[in-house]
């Protein structure tokens, strides 16, 4: 019988979790860390934006696919027996309970601890007439030129206007001065009554979020929403009009489009239409704030939206753009403290980068340790007139990137340079599609992906004539993407090697991918979505077949998230002839831990911490001769069969151990760590008496800094040597 209720739905299948609600249980997960009291104030409020960052982008894809789902009557395939409907009901039931929960602790706690220590959001309810007086002049003269109103006439056959989205607007609900409106004896199904109109405006987005207030005999820093701000005073607009009902709403619409991409002759174009509709959609979410239960008919009625689809607020709609206020100055107390990742290897006339990866493999750990390193390699590539080639992927880029600037550097200088930018990569296409364009005007050479395959890959080639007249390789593979900024918040490990097998490899990769050659055996690296599947079902079953009593077999993998069957069914195979899996998964994981004579040996935990841990490692025990791997993919049907991604091994003794004990780290961590259980729950472990706290993120930071002090020192020693040898 399906699942009725929300632990139902856990428990209903033994086998899987249902994708959605381990989902709804990962965003549960970063809502603690803003429960939990020991976060510093501006990081909790942090956490309760990802919330809502995470929620919209999960209705927009997620939901808007299931919806579309029940729309086509399609039965799904829920592991459970869930119906589209169904699981709807359950995410929708979810969804509510946590944000509910979100905005408690947004309007409860932090909001007046905030004030308490100096930073006040000043809500309409609580400012004075010094306050008023000051933003409504600040509104007539700074924010009111700026507002276009949409009139909605309540004729039926005139359509809603299109608000875009994820775009906050104001709904004022109006009728004529000289009229005398009451309320109908026959309520019209929309709402409306007779005269009545409604007007929509947009708050400006280049305005930012918040007012300041000038400064009273208090000395706090005092901000008023411009939300507020147009809903308090938008009736100055409406001249002739009295506003009866007011509010401010924000629609989320379906995002889940795909590109024609039989369209190769100007995909470009295909991938701006793509753009253009997302933006008049269907409405699939509904946020909205304020007292009136007839604007929320009204507007609910023409985004035709149900009740479940509609979210009541008590607060502040859309908590992402208080990120704000996390990056504040003159609040450093509130945040935890400063972290500068520390740079290990810095390139230099008297010891290029080239010349380093010519005598070892350089590991970066990301955000612990600097990504200029990388930086340097794309940067000397360009600069230096012994190099020939450059090619690298491009997924999410940050806006002022330096990796696309040396790129376009050196194109212009005349190197060939080949790009594959992945237009698909969603909510990024726009920038995608910038960078696209202004490296072929430089004189790149631009792939746009591969048809119907998003790469997902992260790899760069750089090819070089050496002083000796030979060519030779240098590459930089990774987990995660060649993005500066997210550098500093995502945990990821990147690999630089000269390593003539692995450098074969990718550039192979880079002639598959560009179409020049059919898929080759390739040496070292495994690439979906022709062979990487296949060798982890058989490196799965390889690791059941060598596990003995006395010598069991163990496989460790650190993902994003785990949602393929197939795999799914492998691990619970290895552990019935037990082997030991232990599987750290960030965020969605359909594995089902701890069933006997099934899991019983299968351990899931997660880590929700300051940083996001991004990176993809896998390791296989092998019978002792350990496998040791980066990835860029997940292990999902969109990773392993619908995208092109890299397995690469790591190879150097040096980089394999300490591959191996970050994995190990995250198994270990009884302070950010929760444990899955086979109900579906995910509980925080304890810190068994006599045992110190251990957190991976932070022991993470303390060696990088350790290893930096380590080269200092050394260095300062090299340089004592060759002063004392002078003469």
């Amino acid at each position: 019988m399906p699942a009725t209720t929300l632990a139902d739905a856990f428990t209903e299948s033994r086998r899987y979790f249902n994708r959605e609600l381990s989902w709804l249980e990962f965003n549960g997960r970063v809502l603690e860390e803003a429960l939990d009291i020991r976060n510093p104030l501006l990081e909790r409020l942090k956490y309760l934006a990802i919330v809502s960052a995470n929620f919209d982008e999960f209705f927009m894809v997620r939901v808007a696919a299931l919806k579309e789902q029940v729309r086509l009557d399609n039965q799904g395939d829920d592991p459970g027996g869930l119906l589209p409907d169904q699981i709807c009901a359950l995410v929708s039931t979810r969804a509510h309970q946590l944000t509910a929960l979100q905005y408690e602790c947004f309007s409860g706690d932090i909001l007046p601890a905030l004030a308490a220590a100096g930073l006040h959001v000043v809500r309409p309810a609580e400012w004075d007439s010094r306050m008023l007086h000051h933003l409504e002049g600040y509104f007539i003269s700074q924010i009111a030129p700026l507002l276009t109103p949409l009139a909605v006439s309540n004729e039926d056959d005139v359509d809603f206007p299109s608000t875009g989205n994820l775009r906050i607007h104001g709904a004022f609900l109006m009728y004529p001065l000289e009229s005398d409106v009451r309320s109908l004896q026959k309520p019209r199904p929309d709402g409306f009554q007779p005269g009545e109109r409604l007007a929509v405006v947009q708050m400006p987005p280049n305005l930012g979020r918040f007012v300041s207030i000038p400064r009273n005999e208090s000395k706090r820093l005092s901000l008023a929403l411009l939300d507020d701000v147009i809903l308090t005073f938008g009736h100055l607009l409406f001249t002739g009009w009295r506003v009866r009902e007011r509010c401010l709403f924000k629609v989320a619409r379906d995002a889940d489009i795909s590109v024609d991409e039989l369209r190769d002759d100007d995909f470009v174009e295909a991938m701006q239409e793509v753009l253009a509709t997302r933006h008049n959609a269907s409405p699939v979410r509904m946020t909205i704030s304020g007292e009136s239960d007839r604007l929320v008919h009204i507007l609910a009625y023409a985004l035709e939206l149900a009740e479940a689809d509609v979210y009541r607020l008590p607060g502040p709609i859309d908590l992402r753009s208080f990120m704000e206020l996390v990056s504040m100055k003159g609040f450093e107390q509130l945040r935890f403290s400063g972290r500068d990742p520390v740079r290990l290897f810095a390139s230099s006339e008297e010891n290029s980068i080239w010349m380093e990866l010519r005598k070892r493999d350089i590991l970066v750990h990301l955000p612990y340790e600097s990504f200029g390193p990388v930086n340097d390699f794309f940067d000397s590539a360009a600069r230096d007139p012994a190099v020939l080639a450059i090619k690298t992927t491009l997924y999410r880029t940050a806006g002022d990137s330096p990796v696309v600037k040396a790129l376009t550097r050196a194109a212009r200088a005349g190197k060939q340079v080949t790009v594959v930018v992945e237009l698909k990569a969603r909510f990024d296409e726009e920038r995608n599609i910038a960078w696209a364009t202004r490296l072929e005007q430089a004189g790149a050479i631009v792939v746009y992906g591969a048809a119907h395959l998003k790469v997902h890959a992260k790899a760069a080639l750089v090819v070089r004539r050496e002083e000796d007249g030979l060519i030779h390789r240098y590459c930089h593979v990774s987990t995660g993407n060649y993005n500066e900024k997210t550098a500093r918040l995502y945990g990821d490990i990147g690999l630089l090697t000269a390593n003539p097998l692995l450098c074969a490899d990718i550039g192979a990769f880079f002639n598959i991918v560009s179409g020049l050659s059919q898929a080759v055996d390739l040496k070292t690296v495994t690439m979906a979505p022709f062979e990487l599947k296949h060798s982890l079902l058989t490196m799965i079953e390889r690791e059941a077949g060598r596990s003995t009593p006395d010598a069991p077999g163990m496989i460790a993998a650190k993902l994003n998230a785990l949602c393929d069957r197939e795999v799914i069914e492998a691990l619970y195979k290895a552990s019935t002839a037990g082997v030991r899996v232990l599987l750290n998964v960030r965020g969605v994981c359909q594995l089902v831990p701890g069933v006997p004579g099934q899991s019983e040996n299968i351990r899931v935990v997660s880590i929700i911490g300051r940083y996001l841990e991004h990176a993809r490692i896998y390791y296989f025990r092998n019978g002792g001769a350990d496998e040791l791997y980066l990835a860029s993919a997940d292990w999902m049907p969109r990773n392993l069969v619908r995208r092109i991604e890299l397995m690469v091994p790591v190879l150097a003794a040096e980089q394999r151990d300490r591959v191996y004990d970050i994995l190990m780290a995250f198994f270990m961590d009884n302070t950010q760590a929760r444990e899955l259980d086979s109900r579906g729950a995910w509980r925080r472990l304890p810190v068994p008496a006599g045992v110190s706290p251990y957190c991976a993120q932070e022991t993470f930071a303390k060696a990088a800094r350790s290893r930096f002090e380590l080269l200092q020192s050394q260095s300062i020693v090299s340089d004592l040597q060759v002063r004392r040898q002078q003469p």
